[in-house]
């Protein structure tokens, strides 16, 4: 294990050790690592689901999100929060309209579970904050002990 990822392992609070261990070999998978990379893998690694469909909602080679994931017949209400939450971190956005131009009722829909509370109302809630966490390093230095 290169000595970058060594110092990540130490400073994250991981959910258990599948997580953990997903996470480290999963974000030496992504091309740049960077805050954007650690904060979708951080979240894919959460959900035993995720974790074991990882492919189906990442493109490694093509460094892309794959949103039609959220439509198979595999996503879990959980699982459906980790990955909304890992894309929004990652692409900075939530689905467009537009992607369901045939359906605007659906689009509605589909926005409205990117909201705080359909996202964060669960189980997983702490370790979406430390996913936040990792995606916003620069504002989470000023509170020493808290973070």
């Amino acid at each position: 294990m290169n000595t970058a990822l060594r110092a990540i392992k130490k400073q994250i609070y991981f959910k258990d050790e599948a997580h953990q261990e997903f996470y480290l070999e999963h974000l030496a998978r992504c091309r740049n690592q960077d805050v954007y990379e650690q904060a979708l893998i951080y979240c894919l690694g959460l959900s035993s689901d995720t974790r074991r469909m990882v492919d189906r909602i990442y493109d490694f080679n093509t460094n892309c999100v794959i949103p039609q994931c959220l439509s198979e017949g595999w996503i879990t209400s959980g699982a459906a929060r980790v990955v909304r939450l890992a894309f929004n971190l990652y692409c900075n956005d939530t689905p467009s309209t537009y992607n369901f131009e045939d359906d605007f009722e659906e689009a509605f829909k589909e926005c409205k579970n990117y909201t705080v509370e359909e996202i964060f109302c669960c189980e997983y809630a702490p370790f979406f904050l430390e996913a936040v966490r990792l995606r916003y390093p620069e504002y989470f230095r000023s509170i020493k002990g808290v973070f």
